[in-house]
């Protein structure tokens, strides 16, 4: 982000006009300089917009004027528009010039407007003047690009703040990663194109009737309806007697675009499927005509990948970019979470204690009511009484219906009328009360009164009779949006998601803008066309491309489209029309959508500001662990104590002391006798609280008076020696090793037995466990102990800490804290209840029988498989297996399998195959019973049932269990064998279905995945709420306007309720074919009863109706129809209504739910509160994790040939050979292959030369990797296995030639497709993506699948035998468990599921009743209601978002920017390329000798340069050798280590883990320079040794030095000799001194007796530079610190400075023992030591430590 701020300064700001306006400013045209001009062409611009959408033969028609009023406003405009361009071509130039016009863009578009103006004109004048062109001509298709000239509006509007150079490098990554992902998306489709030519081909055989003429099919020679069917016996759907099975040859305009003839066809087909509209038809085409199974992977598979993965990879990409835009375009939308400030009279403060109300602003005007009246108003009273107010009004709304029995319409809302005359008289006097309170300027400052006078003076208006059921009831139904202000939560909800208005208006603006613009175009394009009405007037242009961004039906807008333009001009043009509107749906669908998206969690995302003090805050809630204890176990403290007696007869220091019972001591000392108290205090002697008794940890002593026998002592001394036993008994317990509280000095303890002091854990064990017989002291528990036993040391911290390193020690002590009274509690209680954790209350706690039991249920598979010798974990093949063996234990194993099993015999019931009457399912029944039986009583006799802390029903899913356990039970013993209809027994089998939930409690990742849902319910449901509110208004509204006014005669041709009795002919529905009849065929037609009544599927004559057809429209279905009833019925007016809700409900309302969840997850994860910095390294952790070593051989130098091969395979010309030999062999599949075909031999054979291509590249690769190094690479793995198969496919085509044998040659070439995202590094990481959402989401998945599970059970009950319908039919029911999963997962995709939730609600007389529920054919409305709309909501709007959440979540951590990464791909690229040069064997681990080896040839970020970074470069090699104690490393320490040092861990890191890094690092910077210092001790001994041998050199040491320097000398004589004599136990003392990371040395005041375990000096962690950048207070002392006499003393060492004094190592090694980071204090001669130093830290140093690495590089 540096960079980027400075990339701010010095460059121009984009101005709110084009650059050829900047310039016109310096012109000479004056006129064009001024900004009425300006603004008078803009406004030009948009007239031209109306004059174009005006421009169409249907609206001249309607509108005559129009055709002069359209050529005048296009005449003037484009003189204007002609005018500027000759202006501005005369200032600038045409061609030459400073700028000239032409090479400017924006100047080239305005030239262009111009053009396509001029040409609009000219053509209107052929038309209206001359009739040289006809008015239905395909030439208006020219007036199309005119509606772009809005553009030079909207360029207004772009104001930036921002460099131009920045935004288009912002606008170039996004638009290359929206290309990426494009390209992502094609290769799906590309492969279930193929797929689709290959497995269904042509769909084209229909059942026809036996005498029908093949080459003369019509209408009449189909089955009614039009059923495809299988010329296959065994296979697809065979037809019914007299008709037979045939293809038919018919033309695409007349059998439609869908099929999987071609690849073009293919990828047309599966595009429309991914769009989740009428993929259905198609599955179920194919499933008749072929072998069910190809059709239901081929279409689940398709919608999962296509539309629930990689679809939604655009949101993460369309997230991510405006997150990134929205720091840049920070001054567009202003600043987020700022609130407006209003003077207000009172404002609700709230704390932990409650809420109030705080005057503020006494001095602000107001009205003139007395101040009585104030108070009133800013009353709660007052307040309720306005909210109850406009709840019944809401009510009296609602209450509002209307019949169809003959009555006028005006009679139903007569009373109604007075009713609403009254609460607009009382909301009238409500306004004008606050006005005359707070004065006419007080009231007018706060939005809220703004929007409440609006409300009054519009319902006030209202009140007009011809105006009461208008428009203007909008003013009334938007009183319950006050409803929101009651409520604070939800208020601050909706300021959240709205309150920065600028974005969501921005975004609905641009929206808006798009489709007009898009309307006018496509209107005229099209308009041209005869007898279609879908782009005849703007309007209907519009409405038709709003349906296209709903995707509601949008693919019959573009078949009929298609098909009109083959009829009106030519067959050539149909697929570019397809390609036209395809491009824009995915556009509008995909980015468009997208976009709000990623508003809606921009709204919910904090700024960067907060999110570390959110972190601090939610660091702090989380260790407030909750110290009640459940109710449950609550209910024992209501009950008097029994506890155990215990004697004691010697103190605990006699021998070792189990634990004393703390709960019955405290208890015997808190007895209050007043007496006793009274009389304490009279002597003076204070109570617990006041006594000398200390907590502290101390060494354990002898009492020095023994303690009295109870009976003949008094109070005092009885409390006093009862204090000192447990005074006593904690300190051995503290050293012993044992847990538990230990209490602090100072504080005394609470009545309720836990002491109100900080207590801390020494041990994370059990508070239980015992310590009788331990007697081994832990070295563990020494550490935090002072040598007077105080306990003190234990949270101290080094002085180098700052202050808010120390909150997270208070947050852990203040968790511990927590943790250990909740335990305390739950252990006084065990203590002093004998029936306190007793399963039952009849088995005893430590029972064998209890022990067993706990053994059977807790018993698991153990995956910690340990070495013997070296206690070490062995590394197990398969480790994921094993893990997974060990997810739950044994018991739960079996109950998984056995409910497993429950589930499949639960499928297997039907109506015709009921459990009462098979045997089988009894049994299987009744094992499930005996099996939970037995699981449940194993669990209750081990843990209990309510009154245990681990009890079975501890919490919902225990009561779950339970619930399911007695519903089958009671099953199992009841068995009705009669059950009717919506009784009591279809209930019991209802609540049977829960039996798959089962699983959700016995996995522990489902079962977190559902309490991550039930975390976010919060959110989820203020969502609803607002929902609720928004479904509320608009149906309210909907009933007020339109409630009585829908219901017609179902014959199209009466028109009064009157006459719509009889019978009349209706057509029947056949085909969406288009076929015709002969000449004396007629349309199937069958007679029909005329009815009046409303439209079948919605009405709005009640709240009710209205509610459920707007929350059907809310999934993008049934508004259509409401759409078209509206328009046929009331007008196309009317349809305004339905089109505002549906922006509003779906646009903005669905993304909400799709926001909240992905809010949600990404907080349960962890990562909502990160910052950037920190998101970033959390997904570089996860990055580098799955990053694993290229496993390519390096180059064999040794040998000609096979270097040449591996040279070879290794150009990039080569592997582009294979990657187009691999497409071109994915291209032959472009075509069905087919035995009879003849292309398909040809085909054939160049597929067999092509794997023949492959087969060389596999034995190139085999001879320059040698065998071994080839195998290693999974990526080599899988191209031999597809090589190996596709050589036992040629074996086979030349041998056999069946289509099984083509089948499997096509499998062949489908499987060496997918390597080509394994040769472009786009595709891969977007495979990765893909792949590991795909795995992370697997437990959501399972979970969705036991939901739907669960669901098609009851539906198999519910709706098994229910009669066809519109949406129920032959392939959709529910009369197998089967066929009701396909429904559901039908539904999932919203696939009319409106249309099987009304058949499912048939009732008499449209049904026939039964006895039984499998004997009727009827439906259930309220069961039907609530199973639809509960299964919608969950799957939809919940559950599949958590998928988009997963998808977001791998985006950004496989497809980060390189730009914006810690660490690019590039750099570990680069890393993984040097590991494989040294880790020559491949195996993954190299010597730690070798990592300088690596440091040295990294490039890129990782680069170190051991002369610049001598330091950084010592201490990475030290890192590394300390992590296994000098042994091997692997792959990932090194790159871990790398990854650390490579970014600023201050910004990256969590508080938790930069405590942790900056301790290593400490650490390591201490061992470095105590190693380093040492090694130059070392070398000076070696240079003393050596001068003692050349006595010139000594007398000149003799001369230049006094004797001081003699008895130097000597004493490291005497070091070298008990060095030489210990020299092969040196490299073992090394190791010890360093695992110890000190050295003792004992300070004397001699310099020639220096003492301790070694006799060298220890220098400080770093060098005086960096410790006086780093320790500046510390830098300081040491200056002061000097002695006076060193200078004197010092001995001159030349080379490099050597030379230290005894006293400065003895101040350096009291500060190391001692455990603080200061700096040497130096004594004279510091310059010396400083330039020692700076030659020392290099990794050339002659030191012991690098020429231990040197030596093996």
């Amino acid at each position: 982000m540096l960079g980027r701020k400075q990339s701010l300064r010095g460059e121009h700001i984009l101005a709110d006009f084009g650059p050829e306006e900047i310039l016109n400013e310096s012109s000479d045209i004056d006129w064009a300089n001024k900004r009425w001009i300006r603004w008078l062409l803009r406004i030009c611009s948009l007239v031209s917009l109306v004059s174009v959408s005006a421009n169409t033969p249907r609206s001249k028609e309607l509108y005559p004027s129009l055709q002069y009023i359209t050529f005048c406003s296009d005449l003037a405009i484009t003189f204007f528009f002609t005018v500027e361009m000759v202006a501005k071509m005369q200032a600038r130039g045409i061609l030459k010039g400073e700028v000239p016009y032409l090479k400017d863009r924006w100047c080239q578009y305005d030239a262009s407007m111009v053009f396509f103006l001029w040409i609009s004109v000219i053509l209107q004048m052929f038309e209206e003047m001359f009739d040289w062109v006809d008015k239905h001509s395909y030439l208006s298709v020219l007036r199309a690009p005119r509606p772009l000239i809005v553009v030079r509006l909207i360029r207004i509007f772009l104001k930036f703040s921002m460099p131009k150079n920045r935004l288009k490098q912002i606008i170039k990554r996004s638009s290359q990663q929206i290309y990426n992902v494009t390209l992502f998306f094609l290769f799906f489709m590309s492969l279930y194109g193929l797929l689709g030519v290959q497995l269904f081909g042509e769909l084209q055989n229909h059942c026809v009737k036996n005498d029908t003429d093949i080459k003369n099919v019509t209408l009449n020679s189909l089955a009614i309806p039009d059923t495809f069917c299988s010329t296959e016996a065994d296979s697809g759907y065979q037809c019914p007697t007299g008709m037979k099975c045939v293809p038919l040859e018919l033309a695409k305009k007349v059998s439609g675009f869908n099929g999987f003839k071609n690849f073009a066809t293919s990828i047309f087909t599966v595009y429309q499927a991914a769009s989740q509209e009428g993929w259905v038809l198609i599955m179920y085409q194919a499933i008749d005509s072929l072998p069910s199974w190809r059709a239901t992977f081929f279409f689940t598979t398709m919608i999962f990948f296509l539309s629930w993965l990689v679809k939604n990879v655009f949101i993460a990409v369309i997230t991510e970019t405006f997150n990134e835009m929205r720091v840049q375009f920070q001054q567009i939308w202003g600043l987020r979470g700022h609130i407006q400030e209003e003077r207000t009279t009172q404002v609700l403060s709230g704390d932990d204690h409650g809420w109030k109300l705080l005057y503020v602003d006494d001095n602000k005007p107001r009205g003139w009511a007395p101040k009585f009246c104030m108070k009133v108003v800013v009353s709660a009273g007052y307040y309720l009484l306005i909210m109850a107010a406009i709840v019944a009004n809401a009510i009296a709304a609602a209450s509002l219906s209307f019949k169809h029995d003959g009555r006028k319409r005006e009679e139903f809302y007569h009373y109604y009328y007075y009713i609403e005359v009254g609460f607009t008289i009382f909301f009238n006097l409500e306004v004008i009360f606050k006005m005359w309170c707070l004065g006419l300027r007080g009231y007018w400052r706060l939005s809220i009164h703004k929007f409440e006078l609006l409300l009054a003076v519009g319902t006030t208006v209202r009140l007009i009779p011809y105006l009461f059921m208008t428009s203007f009831t909008y003013f009334q139904v938007l009183r319950v949006v006050r409803l929101i202000k009651a409520s604070p939560i939800l208020e601050d909800f909706v300021y959240k998601i709205f309150g920065p208005g600028k974005k969501l208006g921005s975004l609905i603006l641009f929206t808006m803008c798009l489709l007009l613009i898009a309307s006018s175009i496509s209107m005229q394009l099209f308009c041209f066309l005869d007898d279609y009405d879908k782009f005849e007037t703007f309007a209907h242009a519009f409405m038709s491309m709003f349906q296209i961004l709903t995707q509601e039906g949008w693919v019959e807008v573009m078949d009929e489209t298609m098909i009109k333009t083959m009829n009106g001009t030519t067959d050539e043009i149909a697929p570019i029309v397809a390609i036209y509107f395809i491009l824009y749906h995915l556009f509008v669908t995909l980015i468009v959508l997208s976009l709000f998206v990623a508003v809606i969690l921009d709204n919910l995302e904090l700024d960067e500001d907060f999110k570390k003090l959110k972190q601090m805050k939610a660091r702090e809630q989380s260790a407030g662990i909750q110290e009640t204890l459940p109710l449950r176990l609550r209910v024992f403290e209501k009950f008097p104590d029994r506890p155990t007696m215990a004697k004691l007869h010697k103190v605990p220091s006699d021998f070792s002391l189990p634990k004393v019972r703390e709960s019955f001591m405290r208890q015997y000392l808190e007895e209050e006798q007043e007496e006793e108290d009274g009389l304490a205090k009279a002597r003076g002697v204070g109570g617990l609280e006041d006594s000398a008794i200390s907590y502290r940890k101390r060494r354990p002593i002898k009492l020095l008076t023994p303690i009295s026998h109870p009976r003949n002592a008094d109070y005092e001394k009885k409390k006093t020696g009862v204090s000192n036993i447990i005074c006593d008994a904690n300190n051995q317990r503290l050293l012993l090793g044992d847990s538990g509280q230990i209490p602090l000095p100072g504080k005394g303890t609470h009545s309720h037995g836990t002491i109100s002091s900080k207590h801390v854990r020494l041990d994370p064990k059990s508070i239980r466990r015992s310590v009788r017989g331990s007697v081994k002291l832990k070295q563990q528990n020494y550490d935090h102990l002072k040598e007077n036993g105080d306990i003190g040391a234990m949270n101290r911290t080094s002085s180098s800490r700052k202050p808010q390193d120390l909150d997270i020690k208070m947050l852990q002590a203040k968790r511990q804290q927590a943790e250990m009274r909740r335990n305390q509690r739950e252990e006084d209680l065990r203590e002093n209840h004998p029936y306190f954790d007793t399963p039952l209350f009849a088995i005893g706690r430590e029972s064998r029988f209890r022990k067993l039991c706990q053994l059977i249920v807790y018993s698991r598979y153990d995956t910690s498989h340990k070495d013997p010798i070296t206690g070490k974990e062995r590394k197990l093949k398969y480790k994921r297996l094993h893990n997974l063996l060990a997810l739950v234990t044994y018991l739960d194993w079996l109950m998984i399998l056995v409910t497993t099993l429950s589930c499949i015999s639960l499928m297997l019931e039907a109506a015709e195959y009921r459990i009462t009457e098979q045997p089988m399912l009894q049994i299987a029944e009744y094992a499930f019973v005996v099996f939970m039986s037995l699981e449940l009583s194993l669990k209750i006799l081990a843990d209990g049932l309510l009154f245990t802390p681990k009890a079975l029903i501890r919490d919902m899913a225990g009561v779950l269990d339970l619930f399911i356990y007695m519903v089958s039970l009671v099953f199992s013993c009841w068995m009705p064998k009669h059950v009717p209809p919506q009784s009591g027994a279809q209930l019991l089998l209802i609540l049977r279905c829960l039996r798959p939930l089962r699983i959700f409690n016995l996995v522990p990742h489902m079962r977190k995945v559902v309490s991550e849902l039930c975390k976010g319910f919060k959110e989820i449901l203020l969502v609803s709420v607002l929902l609720i509110v928004l479904l509320f208004v608009f149906a309210s509204y909907g009933v007020q306007m339109y409630g009585g006014r829908l219901a017609r005669c179902n014959d199209p041709t009466i028109t009064e309720r009157k006459d719509c009795v009889g019978v009349f002919i209706r057509k029947i529905f056949v085909t969406k074919m288009k076929l015709e009849l002969n000449e004396n065929e007629k349309y199937p037609a069958m007679l029909v009863p005329r009815v009046w009544a409303n439209p079948r599927r919605f009405n709005f004559d009640n709240i009710g109706h209205a509610m459920l057809a707007l929350f059907e429209v809310l999934s993008f279905k049934g508004w259509l129809d409401i759409r078209d009833v509206l328009k046929i019925r009331l007008g196309i007016a009317s349809t305004v209504y339905i089109h505002i809700f549906v922006f509003l409900g779906c646009m903005i309302g669905l993304t909400l739910f799709v926001g909240v969840v992905i809010a949600n997850y990404s907080e349960n994860k962890g990562t909502a509160l990160l910052t950037v910095d920190q998101r970033r390294w959390c997904d570089l952790k996860k990055r580098l994790k799955i990053a694993q070593p290229l496993h390519l051989p390096p180059r064999p130098d040794g040998r000609a040939f096979r270097a040449f091969i591996y040279d070879v395979t290794q150009n990039i010309y080569f592997k582009r050979f294979v990657a187009v030999s691999v497409i071109i062999n994915s291209s032959l599949l472009c075509v069905a292959w087919n035995k009879k075909d003849e292309p398909t031999k040809s085909l054939a054979i160049v597929s067999s030369l092509l794997n023949f291509v492959f087969v060389v590249e596999v034995v190139m690769k085999l001879i320059a990797f040698t065998p071994r190094g080839y195998w290693q690479s999974r990526r080599n793995r899988y191209d031999l296995f597809v090589t190996v198969l596709g050589v036992v496919w040629i074996i086979l085509n030349y041998t056999v030639q069946t289509d099984e044998s083509h089948m499997f040659g096509f499998l062949v070439i489908i499987l060496r497709f997918f390597t080509i995202t394994g040769k472009h590094a786009t595709l891969k990481m977007l495979m990765l993506t893909v792949g590991v959402s795909v795995y992370k989401s697997f437990f959501i998945i399972m979970g969705m699948f036991l939901l739907i599970l669960s669901y098609a059970l009851a539906g198999c009950i519910l709706f098994g035998t229910v009669k066809y319908g519109e949406g129920i039919g032959r392939q959709a029911n529910f009369q197998t468990a089967t066929n009701g999963i396909t429904l559901l997962f039908r539904i999932v995709t919203g696939e009319d599921w409106n249309k099987i939730m009304h058949d499912c609600m048939v009732a008499p007389p449209f049904c026939t009743p039964g006895s039984n529920f499998w004997e009727t054919d009827c439906g259930n409305f309220t069961g039907s209601l609530i199973f639809f709309c509960t299964f919608y909501v969950i799957i939809t709007y919940i559950v599949l978002n958590l998928l988009v959440a997963i998808i977001m979540e791998n985006f950004s951590l496989f497809y980060s920017n390189e730009e914006d990464a810690l660490l690019s791909y590039a750099d570990i690229r680069n890393f993984q390329n040097t590991w494989n040069v040294v880790d020559v064997n491949q195996r993954g681990v190299i010597p730690v000798r070798k990592i300088k080896f690596i440091l040295r040839l990294l490039k890129g970020r990782l680069e170190v340069d051991p002369e610049k970074d001598r330091l950084l470069f010592k201490h990475m090699c030290y890192e590394l050798e300390r992590l296994h104690n000098g042994d091997d490393v692997t792959f990932h320490d090194v790159l871990n280590m790398l990854s650390y040092r490579s970014v600023d861990i201050r910004k990256s890191l969590q508080l938790e883990e930069l405590m942790a890094r900056e301790e290593l690092e400490y650490i390591i910077e201490e061992e470095v320079a105590k190693q380093t210092i040492r090694n130059w001790l070392d070398n000076c001994l070696k240079r003393i040794r050596a001068q003692k041998e050349q006595s010139s050199l000594l007398d000149r040491l003799r001369e230049t030095n006094d004797a001081l320097i003699v008895g130097l000398h000597e004493d490291k004589k005497t070091q070298i000799q008990d060095k030489e004599k210990e020299s092969e136990n040196k490299e073992g003392e090394r190791t010890r001194e360093r695992k110890k990371g000190m050295i003792m040395v004992t300070r004397t005041d001699s310099m020639s007796s220096i003492s301790g375990g070694r006799k060298f000096l220890a220098p400080t962690p770093s060098d005086t530079s960096l410790r006086g950048e780093k320790h500046p207070r510390h830098d300081s002392k040491s200056r002061k610190g000097k002695p006076s006499g060193g200078s004197k003393n010092l001995p001159h060492v030349i080379e490099g400075g050597e030379g230290i004094t005894a006293g400065t190592g003895g101040q350096l090694s009291s500060d190391i023992t001692s455990n603080k980071a200061v700096l040497p204090r130096s004594a004279s001669g510091s310059g010396e030591v400083r330039e020692w130093w700076r030659e020392q830290v290099g990794y050339n140093s002659g030191s012991d430590f690098s020429d231990g690495t040197d030596k093996d590089d």
